[in-house]
């Protein structure tokens, strides 16, 4: 197809905002940007979808989620509030993810996803757990992502917390997932990576029968130093902190993405940026959970890849732009910590190269010739002058989560005028809702 009548922001390197120019659409890709009519002289037989004046982004990325956590939505902790984040896990989280079934598990994926579809983010990493469902859940999120379209890396997290027999069946479950991917037998829009839980549930002797499943074919996805309690049971039980004992045991690498990092020290900053790991920042969910502020500033400057997540909150990942941009000032009473291009850092810049080389290549996150044809139309109209500098803060201060009225990912048009087409909502809620229910009962 041809996109007409859209101001077009490509965020590449330079950013630019291109007015009076069309694109056209080809197997899944932008196959050229071009002024104004020319595409339509050339290609006469295209269909024409026009922007309507709207902004024409690349799709936003997560990268880092929880399908499943869509499932904690207006559910009451039972018992006392929890105090701390050991506690949180444990009333929520650990009983949350037990309580999923093979309907949980698709239902609760499939609301994400209508949702990312909504909000216009188009590329999700997710981590998953469901302990009394895990052979097949990775294919019952697969299939749940190709029914909506968009594209996702998954895998599960290993866990020693229900003991060795599901901690082999998490380290199977991935395996056996990865080959799949990897000899072309998953939809080209999903990937995989190798899912850890975190250090404080993982024994050495479960990390080495991940490592040797895994054997270097895909990069690993953990939290990492999300709570303090987290390097308070690494000290404790291996004698280092949380990084440097993955580090230590091969889990650190360009391919793998390390979740929050809360409590991170400058070692272990140090650590991240030499070994090129991912660090993902999660900010509301860290807000929330009450464990602390990631040092962010310190870890971009010290050239660690950060990367922007929503850990299961909503994906209107402008919402993290806002907290992230926001917090770090709160944490240290000043007004410069993290700029609006240090936002796009994280949440453009960075988040593409994950995407980008979680897909061998393809570039996703940018609009130029030959990338990936994953697009939003935006319906802001701004009330001053907007520039590809100023943009950033267009964003922070002017966009809202219903203005994306149009998501396409890899050609295919998924919501037009903020009607989905490949997921019906309606049907899907309703399912979800009766599933839910069940859910909370096996957590109560």
């Amino acid at each position: 197809m041809i996109i007409t009548n859209g101001i077009i922001v490509t965020w590449g390197e330079p950013n630019e905002i291109l007015e009076g120019q069309d694109l056209l659409i080809q197997d899944g890709k932008i196959a050229a940007i071009s002024p104004a009519g020319s595409l339509q002289a050339a290609y006469p037989d295209e269909e024409i979808l026009d922007a309507g004046g709207q902004m024409v982004m690349p799709g936003n990325i997560c990268a880092h989620t929880h399908f499943y956590g869509a499932f904690s939505r207006g559910m009451a902790i039972p018992g006392e509030p929890p105090a701390n984040f050991s506690q949180i896990l444990a009333q929520l989280w650990w009983k949350l993810d037990k309580a999923l079934d093979e309907e949980g598990v698709r239902y609760s994926a499939l609301v994400c996803l209508a949702d990312a579809i909504r909000y216009g983010t188009t590329t999700l990493f997710d981590h998953h757990a469901s302990p009394n469902c895990i052979d097949g859940s990775l294919d019952i999120e697969h299939d749940a992502v190709v029914e909506s379209g968009l594209r996702a890396s998954i895998c599960y997290e290993v866990t020693d917390r229900d003991g060795n027999e599901r901690a082999i069946a998490g380290v199977k479950e991935n395996g056996r997932f990865i080959s799949r991917v990897l000899a072309g037998n998953a939809d080209p829009l999903v990937r995989a990576h190798f899912g850890l839980h975190a250090s404080l549930t993982v024994s050495d002797a479960t990390l080495e029968a991940c490592l040797e499943e895994n054997d270097g074919r895909a990069g690993f996805h953990s939290h990492a130093s999300e709570g303090i309690v987290d390097e308070e049971d690494s000290l404790k039980k291996y004698g280092v902190r949380v990084i440097q004992r993955f580090a230590d045991r091969g889990v650190l690498g360009p391919k793998t993405i390390l979740a929050h990092g809360v409590n991170a020290d400058e070692a272990e900053i140090d650590l991240l940026a030499q070994s090129q790991t991912w660090l993902t920042h999660q900010p509301r969910s860290n807000m929330n959970n009450g464990v602390g502020v990631a040092p962010i500033p310190e870890m971009l400057k010290r050239g660690v890849k950060v990367g922007l997540g929503n850990d299961g909150f909503s994906n209107a990942m402008w919402q993290d732009w806002n907290a992230a941009y926001l917090i770090q000032k709160d944490k240290y009473l000043d007004p410069r910590m993290m700029g609006g291009y240090d936002i796009v850092k994280m949440a453009i810049t960075n988040n593409s190269r994950l995407a980008t080389e979680t897909y061998q290549g393809l570039r996703i996150g940018v609009i130029e010739k030959d990338a990936a044809a994953d697009l939003i139309f935006v319906a802001y109209h701004p009330i001053t002058p907007m520039t590809a500098g100023n943009l950033p803060w267009h964003i922070l201060f002017g966009f809202r989560d219903g203005m994306v009225t149009t998501t396409i990912v890899a050609g295919k048009v998924l919501m037009k005028d903020r009607r989905l087409l490949t997921l019906d909502e309606v049907e899907i809620a309703a399912k979800a809702r009766e599933i839910a229910a069940k859910t909370w009962t096996g957590v109560n």
